[in-house]
This record gives structure tokens, sequence and C-alpha cells, in this order.
């Protein structure tokens, strides 16, 4: 199927230069909108904890953020409603605070507990409630106890609940003997996630918070720069590897222009996201590396054709023979985008939470992906061949012309 007869040459560079200033524009805009206001990190890389409720009854999202700012436990909460089939009023809600125990208040429960006590003081820590070893969870959220003998899980159960603002987790099994053997005791403390719901159901009411969160997951500020760092360099080095493809796949001018390609795409997506205020998860990620993909894959496809023609008609000028190869292939980038697109599209309109914004950055990277692959990627190399002289190119023989004899 043809959209655009093959023979029908389109003078697709007359246009370069205004196309050259958009992406300029959109390019620093996007650049500056990194910088400031800045992206809006998920918990994935800012850390933070992030629960899913799913509400009994109708309540707004404005009210909930009040309920937990009321509290005075939590800093300003982020709190979107989740698109449900059934119209239910479920919402993911995400604070900074973590359940990691600081250190005053882990001396203060190894001491509670006994652990490191000697002596004949059977008054305070008697013998078989004597802990010979603690261990924290990495969430903070969870005890490790060892003891010489069976312990008495009613009187460590009160131990923990002496030190100040520590609180158990609700429960008939907590604490619980995990290894009757070694005498090894699970004691669960209340993570932020399970404080957030008492604050909830404290200030909207027990017959609109449920008993329990659908999901609470949460992760540390070191771990939240790691993966930022990690995915920064994901989309680096996915750049580099592409140039140095490239350079063997096709020769050095045709490089630089790819990779230009790429990182205006990259930039723009991450620009549409501030821009719309969407998260910057893992899965934005993913979006940037598949777009970096998919305008390579059609760039290479002009570039190809564009080599094919550069051996069939050595006097024209490379903007006439990119005018010719990206006339010939436009046929085949309509279907292939449009496909593309249409798929996409139909996430973006019916998708929810990580979907809709994935097909969102979809939609977008294939429309920049598109245009950059003639107007980017295009001119740069045009550029380039211009400094550096084509052999069989009109401007290298009108040279080779003008020389004088030796």
């Amino acid at each position: 199927m043809e959209f655009f007869k093959s023979h029908k040459v389109y003078d697709f560079m007359r246009m370069r230069k205004y196309w050259i200033f958009l992406s300029l524009a959109l390019t620093v805009v996007s650049i500056v909108l990194l910088y400031y206001p800045g992206p809006n990190y998920g918990t994935d890389f800012r850390g933070g904890t992030e629960i899913e409720v799913a509400f009994l009854k109708p309540v707004d999202g404005g009210k909930i953020r009040e309920a937990v700012t009321a509290s005075g436990q939590f800093s300003e909460p982020d709190v979107v409603q989740v698109q449900t089939k059934d119209e239910s009023s479920q919402f993911l809600i995400r604070v900074q605070e973590i359940s990691t125990v600081d250190n005053a208040t882990k001396e203060a429960l190894k001491k509670a507990l006994c652990l490191g006590v000697e002596g004949d003081d059977e008054t305070t820590c008697p013998k078989e409630l004597r802990a010979t070893e603690v261990k924290f969870s990495a969430g903070g959220d969870k005890l490790g106890v060892r003891y010489d003998s069976d312990p008495d899980l009613d009187k460590i159960k009160a131990q923990v609940l002496a030190v100040p603002n520590v609180k158990l987790r609700v429960s008939d099994k907590n604490p619980q003997i995990v290894n009757k053997r070694d005498h090894r005791v699970e004691i669960q403390l209340q993570s932020k996630g399970d404080q957030l719901m008492d604050v909830l159901r404290q200030e909207l009411g027990a017959d609109v918070v449920p008993d329990h969160a659908l999901r609470v997951e949460w992760v540390g500020p070191k771990a939240g720069k790691q993966l930022r760092d990690s995915a920064r360099n994901a989309v680096a080095l996915s750049i580099v590897f592409i140039m140095i493809y490239l350079a063997f796949r096709f020769d050095l001018r045709f490089a630089p222009g790819v990779v230009l390609a790429c990182t205006h795409d990259a930039v723009v997506v991450l620009g549409a996201f501030v821009v719309t205020h969407r998260e910057v998860t893992l899965s934005t990620i993913a979006v940037v590396l598949t777009i970096v993909g998919y305008s390579m894959n059609d760039t290479v496809v002009v570039y190809d054709r564009i080599r094919e023609n550069l051996g069939k008609h050595r006097g024209k000028s490379f903007g006439d023979i990119i005018n010719m190869s990206v006339s010939e292939t436009l046929s085949r980038t309509i279907l292939t985008s449009g496909a593309t697109m249409l798929s996409v599209l139909a996430f973006f309109i019916w998708g929810t939470g990580v979907i809709k914004d994935f097909a969102f950055g979809m939609v977008v990277g294939i429309v920049a992906g598109t245009y950059s692959s003639i107007y980017v990627a295009a001119p740069l190399t045009e550029w380039i061949d211009k400094r550096l002289g084509r052999p069989g190119s009109a401007k290298t023989v009108k040279k080779r012309l003008s020389a004088k004899p030796a």
C-alpha cells in the first residue's frame, strides 16, 4: 500500500529552517523545564511510602490530602485517583516519609529487650527476657530477636510497647516465634503505611477507610538516587552505542545526526511529562528507551535510502538526495508510524495509571521521532557533508574543475 507515489519527489528541505527552529525551541524549553520546576519524580526515584486504598464510600482527593496533613505526622502528600471500571473511590497516596527506625529508637528497643544485660538483676531484666541478638530489617518495620530459652511473647510485647513512639502492627500473631529451636522471635512494628491508614481512619472515619490498604510500597532515598542515576546512565549508554553502531553501519557523517535526533526525542518526551505534571518513574525511562530505539530505526531506514541514492546520483546535491530518499520512504514511514500510533492511542484513551502514562510518552515520542528523522538527523548530516565534502558531489566536482592544472 502506498499513500504517496515513490516517483514523486517532495521538497522537504525547503522548509527545514522552520522545523529546525521548532526543534531547537522544544529542546531548549524542555531542558529548562527539567531544571525548573523539574521532573515530578515518583516513589521509585524520590523515595517515600506509597499506599493504594479503595475507600468504602466516595471521598474527595482534597479531603484525603487535608486529613493526612492535619495529622502533623507526614509531609504534603501526593493524592492521585485511580480510574477503575466500577468507578470506585480508589486513590494512590504518597508521602516522603519511610519506615526506617532512627538510631535513638533502635537503641531504646535494644535496651527494652535487655540486649547485652548481665548480672543478677531480675527486677527489670529477668534472664528469660534477655535478648541475645536483635536485628532490624532494612525498612525498620521488623525486628528479629533471639533468646537462650523459650520466649514469653506477652512479656516481649509489653517490653516493646514500653518504648515511646513505637507501635506494633495489629495482628494476633505479633510477635510470633519463627524458629522454636533457635528461640527466634519476629516483631512487626507499624510501618509508615500502617500509620498512614490509622491517620485516615481517625480523620475520615472507620466507615470510609478500610482495615487494610490494597498495596503498600516504600523506597529509601538512597535506593531512589541509585535508580535515578542508573536510569540516566542507561539512556546515555544506549545513545553512545547507537552512535558506534551507525559509524560502522554507514560512516561517521551519519552517526551525529542519529544521536542528535535520539537526544532530541528523549528530551522532548521528558519535557512533555514535566508540562503535564506526570510522574517520572521507571516506566518513563522504559518509554524513553523505547522511543530512542524507535527513532533510530526510522532514521536508519531513511539513511539507508540516502546511502543508496548517493551511489546512484553522484551529481546531485545532498539536499536533493535527502528529498528523494525521504519521498521514497514516506509511505513506509506513514504506515509504520500510523499503525503504531493507533495501538498506542487505544492504551492512552482507555488505559489507566502507569499504562496511560506509558502510552502518553509513546504518542509524544512517535510524533517527535518521525519528524526528527527528516528535520533533525538529515539536515545535520547535510551540514557535515558540506563541511567534509563528498566525492562525486556537485561541490567537490566544481572544486576539481576550477582547480588550476599543475
